[in-house]
Formats: C-alpha cells, structure tokens, sequence
C-alpha cells in the first residue's frame, strides 16, 4: 500500500511539473545568424586591393556580412555607392552584420583611401 501511494504521489507531481513549466518559461532571446548565413571579410592590412580578405569576397543574398578587423589600426569602410558605412573598427572588433544588394559592390577605407574591396552578390540560384 505504501509504495502505491508513493507512486501516485510521484506521478502526480511529474504531472503537475509538467504543466506548469510550460507557462513559467521565460521568452527565448533572437538567436544570432547562423555560421552558414554570415560571411566574414578580415580587414588584414593596409595592402592596396590586398588589404582584405576574401576579395572579392562571393556571397549569397540570404547573408549577412561583417567586417573584422584583424589589424593593428583603426579603420572605416564604407562603400563607393554610399549605401554601407561600417563606422570605425578598432583592432579586434567587428562590425554589425549588414545586408547587402544584388550586383558588384567596391569599397574602399576612408582612412587609408589605398584600401580597396569588393563583394559579389549573387540570388544563389545560378
């Protein structure tokens, strides 16, 4: 009789676990783009059209990009047409991830203005 009532009791509070976990979780936070979904270009130095890596740098429409700044300088990139400014990157950091548009797309370090890039959007479809 003892362990039957012992097991109720126990089925009874899993049961009740149960129910009310589902209400008392808290909201799950975004979660950041997946590895697949972000491209990364590495500022490495002030080196003409060498200055980044990959360049051009090839990537689809469903990624995101950031820049990182694997130099021992400050840095600003921004691109020809104005539609991306990246802001200053200090040594060490990263940019926020960006979106891009279609086509072929140069750009170039406002601070050292001898630092070309370019980056390749493509549907992904080809």
């Amino acid at each position: 009789m003892r362990l039957c009532v012992i097991g109720i009791v126990l089925a009874i509070c899993v049961v009740a676990s149960a129910c009310g976990s589902a209400g008392d979780s808290a909201p799950a936070a975004p979660s950041p783009p997946l590895t697949s979904q972000l491209m990364t270009i590495d500022i490495a130095e002030v080196n003409g059209p060498y200055s980044f890596f990959p360049s051009p740098a090839a990537i689809q429409s469903s990624q995101m990009v950031v820049w990182r700044n694997w130099d021992t300088v400050t840095h600003h990139l921004v691109f020809d047409d104005g539609s991306i400014d990246t802001g200053t990157l200090a040594p060490g950091t990263l940019s926020q991830p960006m979106t891009i548009g279609f086509g072929n797309r140069s750009y170039h370090c406002t601070i050292h203005p001898t630092m070309v890039g370019t980056v390749v959007v493509t549907s992904g479809l080809e």
